[in-house]
């Protein structure tokens, strides 16, 4: 999946400069912590959790403007808990920003 990052690497470079390694470990922080919200998502036994999880995974993506996974994290919290398919798409995203 290809991906746009421009928003996250416009809100690192304001944050940090042009501090190379400061912007990858920032990058891989957001990454970790998208991966660990879909991983929740992927574990959710009731429609509470996965629901839970989802806006969280939205939020963190609003944080930074990443239109594509706040899209792909409503399609979750409006279609099935556990849909293989919208996971996917959250892992090939999260993927495409690391």
């Amino acid at each position: 999946m290809s991906f746009d990052s421009g928003p996250l690497d416009r809100y690192l470079m304001a944050a940090v400069g042009d501090d190379a390694a400061m912007m990858m470990d920032l990058r891989q922080a957001f990454t970790g912590s998208a991966r660990d919200l879909a991983d929740l998502m992927r574990r959710a036994r009731c429609d509470a959790n996965w629901h839970v999880a989802a806006l969280r995974l939205k939020g963190l993506a609003a944080t930074f403007g990443i239109v594509p996974l706040i899209e792909l994290a409503e399609e979750a919290m409006a279609g099935v808990p556990g849909d293989p398919a919208v996971l996917r798409r959250i892992h090939g995203a999260i993927d495409g920003i690391g």
